[in-house]
């Protein structure tokens, strides 16, 4: 007996829509749905009154991992180059997937191929997956003829980007947890051991050191502040992420970011990295230029770096040459201007790019090496420091414990 479902849906524009269908089960409301040119997102089993269940469409989830995307990218552009038809494809890459959430999205694109959309089309309405620039360059490769190619290149750019993104946080992972580490023993120390010795302290008399003593004054308000401080940091991330979301937020958070030192300096190779290597990868792709720089911005990852792609791009409008506005960025360095000036000139713009990106991903792989080498040997003595110097302020006392005692005898 068929039974009344009520479901969401995205169309193309991305409106979502609701409505109701009869049918035997959710698979057939699915499949209509998306016979009809929408994407589903969720659908309400009406079995009775009171009683509703939301069934979740697989593939509406966004946890897909960027890795995951570049071994996709792969088998799909090694099934394409091999003569399999888009379809039969996507089939296969959807059996195969292990991420169920990847594998309904591969799925629901197959579906919009088989209803007529175009690939480029398809991927555009799963837009948390796809961005804008794996949407582009597989749009160019349509047009071009060279899909495999382009997917194969896409594989390339985001095992790259992978690959960076993992030297950087295995290099942030030491220090965090050796920071993690000595908070942690800090706060144990001034919430617990501090007050047994003050109050041993102050049982015996006697004038106590002056580190000793502001160390008794930070565990006082830590104790009996510590809910007003938790919630006052609370607070202060609260804040932090809101303002962190406006234009102006993240412009000042991105520029105090690039001065902070060495830090800064590797955060910028990443970005400059990143916009040179996206902007070879788009013009290789027969991605049009305008185009390019504008999809570069939005995905260099940073808003200082990204107003000077937006700055050629409307340079570039005017009919400018592509190097003539970042005389106005210096985050750009001289090397990276004229590698692009003398690759405008030349016509070999991409090239230049993609030597620039090697080279200075190649500066960031160096730099990560670098710090991991110095900062495991600092954090050890920043350690051992933290925590000697607060046992030391604690046993300072003891050394007239003696004569206390004596006294009081």
């Amino acid at each position: 007996m068929p039974t009344t479902y009520a479901y969401k849906v995205r169309d193309s524009a991305g409106k979502v829509l609701s409505g109701s269908l009869d049918a035997e089960n959710t698979a057939l409301v699915a499949n209509r749905l998306r016979q009809m040119g929408y994407v589903p997102i969720s659908i309400d089993k009406q079995a009775g009154p009171g009683l509703k269940r939301e069934i979740a469409i697989p593939g509406f989830s966004n946890r897909v991992k960027l890795k995951e995307i570049a071994v996709f990218s792969r088998q799909f552009s090694t099934m394409v180059s091999s003569g399999l038809t888009l379809l039969r494809s996507l089939s296969i890459l959807a059996v195969q997937t292990e991420n169920k959430q990847l594998a309904g999205v591969i799925d629901q694109v197959r579906a919009d191929i088989e209803s007529g959309s175009s690939l480029s089309q398809a991927l555009g309405r799963h837009p948390k997956q796809f961005n804008n620039l794996y949407r582009s360059m597989v749009r160019a490769g349509e047009v071009g003829g060279s899909l495999d190619l382009t997917l194969s290149d896409l594989a390339d750019t985001i095992e790259k980007q992978v690959a960076l993104r993992g030297k950087i946080r295995s290099a942030m992972t030491y220090p965090i947890s050796v920071l993690t580490l000595v908070l942690g023993i800090l706060s144990a120390m001034i919430l617990f051991v501090v007050p047994i010795f003050k109050n041993m302290y102050s049982q015996l008399g006697g004038k106590l050191p002056a580190p000793t003593l502001l160390l008794v004054a930070i565990s006082n308000v830590a104790v009996h502040g510590a809910p007003f401080v938790l919630l006052g940091v609370i607070a202060l991330v609260f804040l932090y992420r809101r303002w962190v979301k406006t234009p102006a937020g993240k412009a000042t958070r991105d520029s105090i970011l690039l001065r902070i030192p060495i830090f800064g300096g590797l955060l910028k190779k990443t970005a400059l990295a990143r916009f040179a290597g996206t902007l070879s990868t788009l013009l290789g792709a027969g991605v049009p230029v305008l185009e390019s720089l504008e999809i570069t911005s939005e995905t260099v990852g940073n808003t200082i770096v990204a107003r000077g792609v937006k700055a050629i791009a409307e340079g570039a409008k005017r009919g400018e040459p592509l190097t003539r506005p970042l005389a106005e960025h210096p985050v750009f360095p001289p090397m990276v201007t004229q590698m692009m000036a003398v690759g405008e000139e030349t016509g070999s713009l991409e090239t230049l790019l993609r030597k620039v990106a090697d080279f200075l991903e190649q500066e960031v792989e160096r730099t990560v090496d670098a710090l991991t080498s110095i900062l495991e040997p600092l954090l050890i003595v920043v350690l051992g420091s933290a925590v000697g110097s607060m046992v030391i302020a604690l046993y300072l006392p003891m050394f007239d414990i003696i004569k206390l005692v004596g006294n009081n005898n």
